[in-house]
C-alpha cells in the first residue's frame, strides 16, 4: 500500500500538467477502460440495502425494477450450526436482526481472527430455531425502519427470486472462524454444487485456493477481497497492504480483486481526494478485474463530490484514466444510472425536447462556495446554470449588492464583526440579525463570506470546508457585468423588503435595481433573459412596462392547493411563480405520499413554475428518492414538468439534463431515469410504525396575494419624499395668515 501511496503523490504533478500515459489501451469501439472493454457492473450489496433491511426479500426483489438488468446480487454468507447458509453481512446478528429479543440469553464471546467479539452468532442455533423466529431490521440509523420484520433469506431463496435466475455473488468472509467450529463453507458450496453462483469472494487466501478447481469447473469467478491495509489476512498472517504489492500471486487463484474504494482514490484526513493509485491499471495489465466497494448514497466519501453520489461513481468509471470493472453499492439504482446514463456524457448538449427546463442557481453554486460571492457565480456558470441569480440587498449608503438575505449573519461573519449593530426587525424576521441597511458598503466589504448549510437537518453534513470563507461579495452592477461577460442565458434579480426599506430606511431598492439594469442595458436587449422576482406584487407591478422582463412571484409558505381565483390574481402581476418543494410534495414521515395539484393548476393558468430550493444532501430528500438528488430532479422535471429548478448545486441538474436517459422519447435507452411514483414505498411500509397523516398546508388565499402600493421613500425623521415640509417658508406664511385672520374675526365679533 505504501508503494501505491508514493506513486499517488507522483501522479499529482502529472494530472495537473499533462494526461498520464496509460499502457492499457481502450478496446476498439468501446468507451470503457475496464479489463474487457465491457461496461462495469453494478453489484447490489444485500440487494437494495440502502432502503430495506440488508439481504431481505424486499431488498432483492426491488433490484430488477430500479437497476440495470445485469446487476449482480451480493450475499454475505453466514452458516447455522447445522450448516444452513443465509445472507447477512455481520457475523454477529444483533445489529441487523431482532435475535437479542428472541433469544435474550444468547449472548456469546468468540475469538474471531485474533480478536474477541461479543454478540449473538448464527453458529449457536439450528436453522429451524433461527430462521422461523428471527427477523431482519435496518441497521443504519439514517435509513427507514418502516420495513423491519422481514424474514431471513437462505442463499437458495435468492437463487430462485427471478426468472431467469439472477447473477449471484457469494462472499465468504469467515471461513477460518467457521472451520474452527467444525462448520465448512467449502462443504456447503459443494452441497450447493456452486449452482447459480457467478462470483465467490473471500478475504482469506487459503479458502479461495481450496475451491479453485471446483469453482473453475463450475465457471464461477473467484475474487480476492482486500480488507483495510493494516488488517491481517488470517491464513498467511500478512497485512493486506503487503499482499497488494504482489498482485501476480493473486492471479494464480483468483480472476479479480475486490478492494475498498480508497485503495483506488485515496482521501486525506480532511476528506479530499488525493491523486489515484495505479492499482487498477496494474491489475488490468495482469489480467485481474478490479471491483470497488464502499459505495452508499448516505455515506459521503469526499467533499469533492458535493454530496452527489453519481459523481462519486463516475470518478471510478469515467475519469479518462481507467475504469473499475464493477462497484459494490447499497443503492444499485445510482450505480446503474451512472453507468448507463451519465458516463461519457459530460460534454453532451442538453436534449431539446420542447420547452427546456431551466437551471437557476440559488445565490450561485452556494453548495460549493459561500453564496452570492464571485466564486459561487463562477462555479454556477461553469456547472451549467442557465440563469444566475442575485438577491438584492441595500447598504446604509444606498449601494445595491447580492446576498441571500437582508440579515447578513447567515452568509458572513456579521454577528462576530458587528454584534453591536444586531437588532430585531419583526417586519423582516422573527429573530435578531445584523441587517445590510445598518452597515455601509465599506463595512459590508470587510465581512468574511461564510459557507453554511441552510437547513437545520443538514447540520451534521458540513459543506466544503476548504471553501468556507472564500470569495468576495459583488455589487449588483458587478453581478450584471459578470453575467454579460459570461453570456449566460439569463439573470434573475430578487427584490425583498421594498416597502420596509422605503418607509423606514429611506432606501429605494426598486429604483436602484431599475437604474442598474438600465446602466447595464439589460432593458434594451432580448439576448439574455431577465427575471424580476419578488413576494410583493407592487414591486412586480413596477416592472410591468418592460415586456422583455419576466416577472416571478414568490410563494414563500407551503401551500396544498392553488384555486383558480388565486392563480388568476397572480397572473395579473407575474408570468411565473417560485414555489417550495413542500408545495409540490405531500409527505408522511419523509415518504412521498402524493403530489399536490399546484404545478398543474399554475400551468392551467399559463404561469410557469420554478421549483425551489434543491439541495444534494440526502437528508433533504424524500425516502422515495433513494438518497439520490437526480431522482428528485427527474420527478420534478420529467414527472411534473416544472419549468425551472432552483438549485444550490447546478452541476447535478446539468448532468441529469445532459443525459440521454432524461429524454423519455429516446427509445434506445436501456435504463430510463424514471420519476418517483408517490405512495409506492408507503404501500410496502409497516403503517403501524408511521404517524397519522399530518394536517395539509393551507390553500393559497386569493385575498392575500395583492400587496398595497409601495409607500413613498421616506428618510428617517423626515416627511415622505414629494410632500411639503411642515417647516418650509410657504407653510410658515400660511400659518401666520390664518392666525391673523382669526384675530381679526375675534375682534369683529367682540366689538373691539
Amino acid at each position: 500500500m505504501i508503494r501505491y501511496l508514493v506513486l499517488a503523490f507522483l501522479w499529482a504533478g502529472l494530472i495537473t500538467a499533462q494526461k498520464p500515459v496509460i499502457t492499457a489501451q481502450k478496446p476498439p469501439g468501446s468507451p470503457w477502460l475496464t479489463l474487457t472493454g465491457q461496461r462495469p457492473v453494478a453489484i447490489a450489496r444485500g440487494g437494495f440495502s440502502g432502503l430495506f433491511p440488508e439481504s431481505s426479500r424486499l431488498a432483492y426483489e426491488f433490484v430488477p425494477s430500479f437497476s440495470l438488468p445485469d446487476t449482480i446480487y451480493f450475499c454475505d454468507l453466514q452458516l447455522t450450526r447445522d450448516g444452513v447458509g443465509f445472507c447477512q453481512t455481520e457475523l454477529k446478528l444483533e445489529n441487523s436482526t431482532n435475535i437479542a429479543v428472541v433469544f435474550p440469553q444468547g449472548h456469546k464471546t468468540y475469538n474471531v481472527n485474533g480478536k474477541d467479539v461479543h454478540g449473538w452468532f448464527a453458529l449457536d442455533y439450528l436453522a429451524d430455531e433461527l430462521l422461523p423466529n428471527v427477523t431482519l431490521s435496518q441497521n443504519v440509523l439514517a435509513r427507514p425502519f418502516a420495513f423491519d420484520g422481514l424474514p431471513i433469506l437462505m442463499v437458495e431463496d435468492i437463487l430462485e427470486l427471478t426468472k431467469p435466475p439472477p447473477r449471484v455473488w457469494l462472499n465468504v468472509q469467515y471461513d477460518l472462524f467457521y472451520h474452527q467450529h467444525k462448520i465448512s463453507p467449502a462443504l456447503y458450496l459443494e452441497d450447493l454444487r456452486f449452482a447459480g453462483l457467478s462470483y465467490i469472494s473471500s478475504p482469506e487466501i487459503n479458502f479461495l485456493k481450496s475451491i479453485v478447481a471446483k469453482a473453475g469447473k463450475a465457471r464461477v469467478k473467484l475474487i480476492f477481497r482486500f480488507l483495510e491495509p493494516e488488517a491481517i489476512e488470517p491464513t498467511t498472517m500478512q497485512t493486506y497492504a503487503s499482499i497488494l504489492t504482489n498482485l501476480a500471486a493473486i492471479k494464480q487463484f483468483a480472476s479479480g480483486i475486490l478492494v475498498p474504494k480508497t485503495y483506488i482514490w485515496p482521501v486525506n484526513k480532511e476528506l479530499y481526494l488525493l491523486p489515484p493509485t495505479t492499482l487498477v491499471t496494474d491489475a488490468h495489465k495482469l489480467g485481474l478485474e478490479v471491483y470497488a466497494s464502499g459505495f452508499a448514497n448516505d455515506f459521503p466519501g469526499s467533499f469533492n463530490y458535493s454530496y452527489d453520489p453519481s459523481a462519486e461513481i463516475l470518478q471510478f468509471i469515467d475519469n479518462g484514466l481507467f475504469s473499475v470493472d464493477g462497484v459494490l453499492t447499497d443503492f444499485p439504482s445510482t450505480a446503474s444510472q451512472a453507468i448507463a446514463c451519465l458516463a461519457h456524457h459530460k460534454n453532451a448538449s442538453k436534449p431539446l425536447r420542447g420547452k427546456r427546463t431551466l437551471i437557476i442557481s440559488h445565490d450561485g453554486a452556494s453548495g460549493d462556495y459561500p453564496g452570492s460571492t464571485d466564486l459561487a457565480y463562477e462555479k454556477a456558470v461553469m456547472d451549467g446554470a442557465d440563469i444566475i441569480d442575485c438577491s438584492v440587498q441595500m447598504s446604509k449608503d444606498g449601494i445595491a449588492f447580492c446576498m441571500g438575505s437582508a440579515d447578513l449573519s447567515g452568509d458572513s461573519n456579521a454577528i462576530a464583526a458587528f454584534l453591536s449593530k444586531s437588532s430585531n426587525i419583526p417586519e423582516i424576521q422573527g429573530k435578531n440579525g445584523v441587517f445590510s441597511f445598518d452597515l455601509t458598503w465599506a463595512e459590508v466589504q470587510t465581512l468574511k463570506p461564510q459557507l453554511n448549510s441552510p437547513l437545520t437537518q443538514l447540520a451534521a453534513l458540513v459543506r466544503n470546508p476548504a471553501n468556507k470563507n472564500k470569495g468576495r461579495f459583488l455589487t449588483l452592477g458587478e453581478f450584471l457585468d459578470f453575467a454579460k461577460a459570461k453570456a449566460v442565458t439569463g439573470i434573475k434579480v430578487n427584490i425583498q423588503n421594498a416597502a420596509y426599506l422605503a418607509s423606514k430606511k429611506g432606501i429605494d431598492i426598486v429604483g436602484a435595481v431599475t437604474t442598474a439594469l438600465s446602466n447595464a442595458t439589460f432593458d434594451q436587449q432580448s439576448t439574455q433573459q431577465v427575471m424580476i422576482q419578488s413576494d410583493d406584487t407592487s414591486v412586480l407591478e413596477k416592472f410591468k412596462e418592460i415586456p422583455s422582463y419576466q416577472r416571478v412571484y414568490t410563494i414563500e409558505e407551503a401551500i396544498s392547493d392553488a384555486p383558480k381565483l388565486a392563480v388568476d390574481e397572480i397572473k395579473k402581476y407575474a408570468d411565473a411563480v417560485d414555489i417550495r418543494r413542500l408545495s409540490i410534495f405531500k409527505t408522511l414521515s419523509s415518504f412521498l405520499a402524493n403530489f399536490t395539484k399546484v404545478v398543474e393548476e399554475m400551468h392551467a393558468g399559463n404561469i410557469s413554475v420554478h421549483a425551489s430550493t434543491l439541495y444534494n444532501e440526502y437528508t433533504t430528500l424524500v425516502i422515495d428518492a433513494m438518497s439520490d438528488p437526480i431522482l428528485e430532479l427527474a420527478t420534478l422535471i420529467e414527472g411534473l414538468k416544472v419549468d425551472a429548478v432552483v438549485t444550490e448545486y447546478p452541476a447535478t441538474a446539468n448532468a441529469y439534463l445532459r443525459s440521454p436517459c432524461a429524454d423519455p422519447s429516446n427509445e434506445n435507452i436501456e435504463y430510463p431515469i424514471s420519476p418517483v411514483e408517490p405512495g409506492s414505498l408507503l404501500e410496502l411500509a409497516s403503517h403501524e410504525d408511521l404517524p397519522q397523516m399530518v394536517k395539509p398546508a393551507p390553500v393559497l388565499d386569493p385575498a392575500k396575494i395583492v400587496d398595497p402600493p409601495l409607500p413613498p421613500v421616506t428618510k428617517p425623521g423626515s416627511a415622505p419624499t414629494g410632500t411639503k415640509n411642515a417647516t418650509s417658508p410657504r407653510s410658515s406664511v400660511s400659518v401666520c395668515l390664518l392666525v391673523l385672520a382669526a384675530l381679526i374675526l375675534t375682534s369683529v365679533l367682540t366689538g373691539h
